[in-house]
């Protein structure tokens, strides 16, 4: 009779488990190093490409720069020109916030509207999803903004259709009058990235709320006021305070349409135009760099300022 030691196995080799990279850093360093050695890579960019090129240029707005000599200190002089000896400072900031007043509301109706047009279950919504986001990945460039020039020109088609009309339409792109509103009509056509934004907090809502307000007798503009718009506002607030932010750093059209001069009479020279001709069409550096810090000054002001009026409209779950 054969012994219980013949009949058992022998266990084979144990195999090797090597530890992870992360598992050997964690090991040597502890955690918190480990994590810094990872966060390394995007650390050193932002010090290199944002936080250090950010801080050159806050130096840079308290001297004289050409790009060419040295920077010379002078203090408080470019802002002191800015807040009091400086006509196009005050034309670029009325044309700014006029366009922001005009484009940021009306794109973010438009973007809702359609939004609730998607959201009633149409077949194929992918593809009509795909197809009203376009104009956010293409209303930017340069062959849009060209486009557009085109179809506002004197010449154009938007006055070829009208004249089938009998109507004899203005150059719109050539009159102070019109000029700045064929940017906002620019602007509200790039509303896919909003749209879809809200289209997926309309798909957070409960559907049950909407059969109770039914049975109520509530009619759809009621259901759309007392319970679409109250659960929508934190996805209105964030869509709001970007497209705010984009608005203002609004830059590619104004500069196609208007040739990089703002024109007609200064009826399109936006904010960041303005900052785009003073440091690199008259080598201005200095005072360019002064602007564009009252630029973010401006930005921080209008975002501190939605934070905390949000708390009277917003409404979250609690």
């Amino acid at each position: 009779m054969s012994q219980p030691s013949d009949i058992m196995e022998r266990p084979g080799p144990v195999p090797v488990v090597r530890p992870t990279l992360r598992a050997r850093l964690t090991r040597r360093l502890g955690p918190t190093g480990a994590a810094y050695v990872f966060l390394f890579p995007w650390l050193a960019g932002f010090l290199v490409l944002t936080a250090g090129p950010a801080l050159y240029s806050l130096y840079l707005s308290f001297t004289s720069y050409d790009l060419i000599s040295s920077p010379s200190w002078i203090g408080l002089d470019n802002y002191m020109r800015i807040a009091t000896d400086d006509p196009k400072f005050e034309a670029s900031v009325k044309v700014t916030l006029t366009f922001v007043l005009l484009s940021v509301p009306l794109k973010l109706a438009f973007a809702l509207a359609v939004a609730l047009l998607l959201n009633r279950g149409l077949k194929g919504l992918t593809v009509y999803r795909a197809i009203f986001y376009l104009p956010s990945l293409l209303g930017t460039s340069v062959a849009i903004a060209v486009l557009w020039r085109q179809l506002f020109a004197g010449d154009g088609l938007i006055n070829n259709l009208l004249a089938k009309f009998g109507i004899q339409g203005p150059s719109w792109i050539s009159d102070p009058d019109t000029a700045l509103y064929t940017l906002v009509i620019l602007a509200i056509w790039q509303f896919g990235s909003p749209m879809i934004i809200f289209l997926a907090g309309l798909r957070q809502i409960p559907t049950d709320m909407y059969e109770a307000a039914s049975i109520d007798g509530a009619s759809k503009s009621r259901q759309f006021w007392r319970i679409t718009l109250p659960l929508l506002t934190p996805v209105v607030f964030f869509n709001a305070v970007v497209q705010t932010i984009e608005a203002f750093k609004a830059f590619t059209s104004a500069f196609i349409i208007s040739g990089g001069t703002g024109g007609p009479i200064n009826s399109t020279l936006f904010y960041t135009l303005y900052l785009y001709q003073e440091a690199f069409g008259y080598f201005r550096m200095g005072y360019a760099s002064a602007l564009a810090w009252i630029l973010l000054v401006i930005i921080a002001f209008f975002t501190a300022f939605s934070f905390l009026t949000a708390r009277y409209w917003v409404h979250y779950d609690d």
